[in-house]
């Protein structure tokens, strides 16, 4: 699990925030798919989200990301993880942009940005895109 559970309403704000930050990835491009959802309930299950809060903490995270105008919000949760789980996240955020078989511009620019405002060496970024694009094809 990433998080500590003691954590409590503090735990479920900063999975719902991260759940904001995967949901405006896929809603950037405005299609917001299926299997972009799928993409990001498995990877909110991996990072320690129970099964039965799943659909209520997408529900939330849908609305936060609807009503808000920056990311800026969304991405403090995922800069002060340590950085084998800021690359889980940027992989699962390369995996919704290229779920489609391709990376339209608004995506590549919110790349752009995520990478200055994680902390995300360039190099290592460009080695995620790479990976996630080659397991696609």
């Amino acid at each position: 699990m990433f998080f500590n559970k003691n954590k409590g309403t503090d735990l479920s704000n900063d999975l719902i925030k991260i759940a904001a930050l995967l949901i405006h990835a896929a809603r950037i491009d405005e299609n917001y798919s299926l299997e972009e959802k799928e993409i990001i309930k498995k990877t909110l299950i991996e990072i320690g989200v129970k099964k039965e809060n799943l659909e209520n903490i997408i529900k939330k995270a849908e609305n936060i990301e609807s009503n808000s105008v920056q990311i800026l919000d969304y991405t403090k949760e995922v800069k002060n993880m340590n950085d084998d789980k800021k690359i889980k996240i940027i992989e699962t955020l390369w995996r919704i942009i290229f779920s489609n078989n391709k990376a339209d511009i608004y995506e590549t620019n919110l790349m752009r940005r995520l990478e200055g405002l994680l902390y995300i060496d360039s190099n290592i970024m460009g080695n995620i895109k790479d990976k996630i694009k080659k397991e696609k094809n």
